[in-house]
């Protein structure tokens, strides 16, 4: 009986390339993961910062009754990347012929835009968030 030599050597060239395939496979899969932790994580702050300007716009058109028809709002800390923060509104603001209670209603339209790049091209993480809102405010 003749005993055949090399035969551990392809088993162990068999489990070194399953091994290699097996790295490969997990490095792509924990890129892949990190860059979509990367975008989830600026479009949070996307909307954040947009809902930022959307709050700041409705505070100036409920508290002073102004509505300026488009502003940019500069933000800080986290969100400081996406400062130019667009809020607008729609002027004139919308008046109810009817009255609530012998006052008179008026409807703003806010909408606010938050980006981090002026075009996706720009950045691989671009991040673009829109929110608007209508806030209906009774006159004394």
């Amino acid at each position: 009986m003749r005993h055949e030599k090399g035969f551990s050597l392809i088993a162990a060239l068999f489990v070194m390339i399953v091994v290699a395939l097996t790295v490969v496979a997990m490095a792509r899969l924990s890129v892949t993961t990190s860059g979509t932790l990367s975008l989830s994580i600026q479009q949070a702050r996307a909307y954040q910062a947009a809902r930022a300007g959307l709050e700041w716009g409705i505070r100036e058109a409920v508290k002073d009754g102004s509505c300026q028809s488009s502003t940019s709002l500069a933000l800080d800390g986290v969100l400081a990347e996406f400062s130019g923060v667009v809020v607008t509104c729609k002027w004139p603001p919308d008046e109810y012929p009817d009255r609530e209670n012998g006052k008179d209603l008026t409807l703003y339209t806010l909408t606010a835009v938050a980006q981090n790049a002026a075009s996706p091209s720009e950045r691989p993480d671009y991040a673009y968030r829109k929110l608007t809102a209508k806030v209906e405010k009774i006159e004394n």
